[in-house]
């Protein structure tokens, strides 16, 4: 059911947490400095309307693969979800408040600025993110409208995306990342380093091998993954000076904003930071302290699309671009194609590389990128059809019936 301009509230019936699990085969695994990955897990949150839409977002229980996700279902089905049913679905940033402010919610609205529960980058946090983007795709069902119209049209109608990945060694980086571009014609590409590496050489010999095979033309970026020191980082950054890398992404530890800072002053590399920052307010504390060049939201983290809206307009006004981390299933990498088609700011998204079947299969037609680039979905909301199978083969919570209730 779509199309419902003109006719009434958008009432929300139930809000549901679907835990996900999905098992991956041998050789899709990789090993990285979190370890072997031997699954993808998945927080799928359902927002069911009276109106019988109902839309889907992803809350996100780790920036990694693996998460436990039990505490994450819970903020969705015990603390977000009785505050939600009965009110309007249309009314998105007074949700987003009312979630993110708790019991002061309205005097938080009456005074004009957010009086947030404590647990305001926890749990709770993701938990308001997956709602959020469920939200925005049920409302855009309502009105036949795809999210990015709702968020004020489109910038673009074709998004350039970079190939997420690169965990081999030096003998073979080369051609991992060689065979990423056969997949998807991608020009850029993502590679991990940092402490998975052992040293600082090691790394930068990688960095070198597969810039030998990608050629200059491609662009690189590199990931730490906030594992260096802040001397590893900049010995780093000089060993790769001339190997043209377009970012070194948290380099050091991301709780420490001055040290990052301290790394991009000295480093002729742009840095890029953000994936597991929550709510605007961090990244304004990231951009005062010139801890990053780029900033790398993670709608599914930072507080859904309504919060990542506001990051893109707050880097904007700083003259830094946006590049969202969208590690996730074919829910978050919608949600970021909303995002890029509706902000300027929003030039690049990752498409990650690792055995991901919620990426692949959660839904009629995946994402897959051609040339390097993916086109912006014209549909209502997020533009997804969820297959209701695949939800009912991987999830762990005990029921059936796709994201129904």
């Amino acid at each position: 059911m779509s199309g419902g301009a003109g006719l009434g509230p958008l009432l929300i019936r139930s809000v549901r947490a679907v835990p996900l699990r999905c098992p991956l085969p041998e050789a899709r695994r990789h090993t990285s400095d979190f370890g072997r990955q031997d699954r993808f897990d998945v927080v799928l949150v359902a927002v069911h309307t009276e109106a019988g839409i109902t839309g889907c977002g992803e809350a996100k229980a780790a920036v990694g693969s693996v998460g436990e996700t039990a505490a994450v279902c819970a903020a969705v089905n015990g603390d977000l979800a009785p505050g939600l049913v009965g009110r309007d679905a249309r009314d998105i940033a007074a949700l987003w408040e009312a979630m993110y402010s708790g019991p002061r919610a309205g005097h938080a609205l009456g005074a004009g600025w957010s009086m947030p529960v404590v647990d305001r980058r926890g749990a709770r946090a993701a938990a308001l993110g997956g709602v959020d983007i469920a939200l925005w795709d049920a409302v855009g069902q309502y009105y036949g409208l795809p999210v990015f119209r709702l968020m004020g049209g489109r910038c673009r109608d074709r998004v350039r995306v970079y190939a997420s990945g690169g965990w081999a060694g030096p003998e073979r980086i080369g051609e991992e990342l060689g065979a990423y571009r056969a997949q998807g014609g991608f020009g850029a590409f993502k590679m991990r380093v940092g402490v998975m590496d052992g040293d600082v050489r090691r790394a930068a010999a990688r960095v070198a091998a597969a810039r030998a095979v990608l050629g200059d033309a491609a662009d690189l970026f590199a990931d730490a993954h906030g594992t260096m020191t802040v001397p590893q980082a900049k010995d780093f950054c000089r060993r790769v000076a001339d190997l043209r890398l377009g970012w070194l992404e948290e380099p050091t530890a991301v709780d420490d904003l001055r040290a990052m800072a301290e790394v991009r002053q000295a480093a002729a590399v742009p840095i890029a930071a953000g994936e597991s920052e929550v709510t605007r307010y961090a990244f304004r504390d990231l951009i005062q302290v010139g801890g990053a060049d780029i900033l790398q939201p993670d709608p599914a983290i930072c507080g859904g699309l309504t919060e990542a809206g506001r990051i893109a307009t707050l880097a904007s006004a700083h003259l830094r671009t946006v590049a969202p981390h969208l590690w996730g299933s074919a829910v978050l990498f919608a949600a970021g194609l909303q995002l890029a088609a509706a902000c300027p700011n929003v030039p690049i998204l990752e498409y990650p590389m690792g055995g991901n079947p919620a990426l692949h299969e959660l839904t009629e037609d995946p994402p897959r990128p051609a040339g390097g680039e993916i086109a912006i979905p014209e549909g209502p909301g997020l533009g997804l059809a969820i297959r209701s199978d695949f939800v009912d083969r991987h999830r762990i919570d005990g029921r059936t019936g796709g994201i129904t209730p």
